[in-house]
């Protein structure tokens, strides 16, 4: 790819680029991915006002969890208010505690290592495949393989300090699930809680089975840029009754039931989903194939278009169903991928790099890491490419 320059705004590998997204998206500001609303949104939220019960023991927040749990194939489904507290309290009742260590990726947003940090365990990093952009198998199993043992309980522990390596979260970024039966096998074997980040993985699936449905517990969000969105929602995924059960109750400040007495019986968290969002959800839920649909034409136009350039379109992979919640490209090098960045957001189509690597964050930057190879490459090279459905074609798709 040739070089870029903004001064002067010569003619560049960059304009062709941008045309193809204003061919896409039309003219104007072009935003990153932006939420599809309309009426029966409006419906939904206005069934929920006239019911009066628009906080979280409103019947629209079950509807919304059933309807998740059909869609995944997940056998309960226990809605938050936000991904992260998902996050968070799926690790809490995987049996993370202060002083533990949770195995994850470095290309991640923030929250993976916040959550993990939450329960006073800190996060090791390890590197993630190129064509998953997810944690890689290998990197985990040399990982277990040197640098931690099994006690004489089984239990997984650091070689050197001994803390017990209490769980793996792997990351489905952005919508392409990673290597998970790989990653779930390890963790099997080596005595780790398998803890999925699908929240950017709505409608993604590996050999037909749904991201965030292959550990104990999978984790959703239902953010305002995600495939479907209830304003600010997240989800936790399992097929375990008795850690569903205990997630409704925690995530319910652990509130005993009773007919008058407001009494709590363990530290919980006022973490439930309010009506209102899973009204906003359901009828969401109503477009989610068709969002999905329209979603996969958008990656084929950008894959055709990236086809026969310099750039790499990131694709799925066989046996994987993406639901390509962010398009994206990976440029030669750091500086052709800053080139590309400042063309086209100074012509208002809004890219943006991968996350910066969450070992080099301060507050993570005393943490055990691999090398991060790929990962540093990866994240020096990414742009994600806006990823919103285009006007009309979800009309077409539900048509």
């Amino acid at each position: 790819m040739a070089a870029f320059s903004t001064a002067g705004r010569c003619p560049s590998t960059a304009d062709p680029v941008i045309g193809f997204v204003r061919a896409l998206y039309g003219e104007g500001s072009i935003p990153l991915h932006r939420p599809v609303m309309a009426e029966r949104e409006k419906a939904r939220l206005l069934e929920c006002i006239d019911s009066n019960f628009v906080s979280s023991a409103g019947a629209m927040v079950g509807e919304f969890e059933r309807r998740v749990a059909e869609f995944t194939g997940a056998r309960h489904v226990i809605a938050v208010v936000n991904g992260t507290a998902a996050l968070h309290i799926a690790l809490e009742l995987a049996g993370v505690e202060p002083g533990d260590r949770v195995i994850t990726q470095p290309l991640a947003f923030v929250a993976s290592a916040n959550a993990i940090s939450y329960t006073g365990a800190e996060p090791v990093f390890l590197d993630i495949d190129a064509d998953t952009l997810g944690l890689s198998p290998q990197a985990l199993s040399d990982y277990l393989d040197t640098a931690t043992r099994l006690d004489r309980y089984g239990v997984c522990r650091d070689r050197e300090t001994g803390q017990r390596i209490a769980a793996c979260l792997p990351v489905h970024t952005y919508g392409h699930p990673a290597r998970i039966a790989a990653i779930a096998e390890r963790c099997r074997a080596a005595g780790i809680a398998l803890v999925e980040d699908a929240a950017e993985a709505l409608g993604s699936s590996f050999n037909a089975r749904h991201a965030g449905t292959f550990g104990a517990m999978g984790v959703l969000s239902f953010n305002g840029n995600k495939i479907i969105t209830t304003g600010g929602g997240g989800a936790v995924l399992t097929n375990d009754g008795a850690l569903a059960a205990r997630a409704r109750h925690l995530t319910t400040t652990a509130k005993v039931t009773h007919p008058w007495l407001l009494a709590h019986d363990a530290r919980g968290y006022n973490y439930r989903m309010p009506s209102i969002n899973a009204a906003l959800g359901c009828a969401q839920m109503d477009r989610l194939p068709a969002i999905l649909e329209a979603k996969r034409r958008l990656a084929g136009a950008y894959a055709e278009f990236f086809e026969h350039r310099a750039e790499v379109f990131v694709q799925e992979r066989l046996g994987e169903y993406a639901n390509f919640w962010l398009n994206a490209i990976l440029l030669a090098d750091e500086t052709e991928r800053d080139e590309l960045l400042a063309a086209t957001n100074e012509s208002a189509v809004m890219t943006r790099p991968a996350w910066q690597l969450l070992n080099e964050l301060p507050m993570y930057a005393h943490c055990q890491h691999d090398g991060l190879a790929t990962a540093r490459a990866i994240q020096s090279r990414l742009i994600a490419l806006p990823s919103s459905v285009p006007a009309g074609w979800l009309e077409s798709a539900e048509a």
